[in-house]
């Protein structure tokens, strides 16, 4: 066999390999005895959609073998919604999958609602296992104080299944559990003591699942159950003493300030008496000069002097009698 023989065989396998790429005709042969019309010419016509023809093909015949039958453009449609990432092929099995274990549980769930939920970026196959199996969420743990100041501090266990017709645009698990967290601390707020908690802990439970937490949420509350209430700190003491602190600072700094006051006046006083005695000083310093004036102008004579001199030494002696204390005391 010489070359040229050898080429063209070559260049009649790739070719045949080529054909059987774009033409798959076992992948038809498959649906047909599947119960799956799919035409050849489709097949082709797959490929230049850049769709993937064993995706959209092995999803009919799921669908038809769960007797649900499946639209094929519906299939493609949705493929292409994804054909940018690569998990469309993904995305279409989970949507089949969800159909039919919705077909299987008798819930109600139309192609349309299933592609629309998973377009909105829910699981929608984890959504109808939710609603046919319950799913528990466990809350962290909720503080509230009740109206006897004592501080509760609760976990909550919710079961919840999924709200299909909800489930796009509702709220999801983290609202679930803020809604709980908010009914929990009201309940216990509104209890006069938490002894009455601790005695009926399903109150709590009672009270929450009135509110109907679940509106407007993608899931729906089925029960409401207390795992567990510890006692915490008794917050109205603890109140009460920082209330206690407080004034205590408050007439701390209150006296401070008369304080403050009273030093200030005592200094002002202080001055004016230092004042006072400035000019008493000056007064007195003046005296000898006006006695002076008084013996050249001949009003004052040396006998008035002299008993001027007498009287100011008495009034010195009496007043350091009247200054002098006895060290004791005579005893009748």
């Amino acid at each position: 066999m010489d070359f040229f023989s050898v080429t063209i065989f070559i260049g009649c396998v790739i070719l045949f390999v080529i054909f059987l790429w774009m033409v798959p005709i076992g992948l038809w042969f498959t649906a047909l005895i599947s119960g799956v019309h799919v035409s050849l010419v489709q097949l082709i016509l797959m490929r230049w959609r850049k769709v993937d023809p064993h995706v959209i093909v092995n999803a009919m015949i799921m669908g038809a073998k769960a007797g649900l039958p499946l639209n094929r453009d519906e299939l493609e449609a949705h493929y292409l919604c994804f054909a940018q990432k690569s998990d469309a092929s993904r995305h279409v099995k989970m949507v089949v999958n969800a159909l039919i274990s919705a077909n299987k549980a008798n819930i109600q769930l139309s192609f349309k609602a299933a592609t629309a939920i998973d377009l909105a970026g829910r699981n929608i196959l984890d959504a109808i296992q939710t609603s046919v199996n319950p799913k528990v969420i466990d809350t962290p743990s909720v503080a509230a104080v009740a109206k006897d100041g004592i501080q509760l501090v609760a976990k909550a266990r919710v079961t919840v299944r999924t709200n299909i017709k909800q489930l796009v645009g509702g709220a999801g698990e983290e609202t679930i559990i803020a809604r709980v967290g908010e009914g929990i601390v009201t309940a216990i707020g509104s209890a006069e003591t938490h002894k009455m908690v601790l005695e009926n802990p399903d109150s709590i439970s009672k009270v929450v699942l009135a509110k109907g937490l679940d509106s407007g949420s993608a899931f729906e509350i089925l029960s409401i159950d207390i795992a567990d209430v510890d006692v915490g700190k008794n917050i109205g003491a603890i109140l009460q003493m920082d209330q206690a602190n407080a004034d205590k600072n408050i007439a701390q700094a209150k006296a401070e300030e008369r304080r403050a006051m009273a030093i200030a006046l005592e200094q002002e006083m202080k001055a004016k008496a230092q004042e006072a005695r400035a000019k008493v000083i000056e007064a007195e310093a003046e005296v000898p000069l006006a006695l002076a004036d008084a013996f050249k102008k001949g009003n004052l004579g040396v006998m008035d002097y002299y008993r001027l001199e007498n009287i100011k030494a008495d009034t010195s002696m009496r007043d350091s009698i009247g200054k002098t204390v006895p060290s004791k005391k005579i005893e009748k």
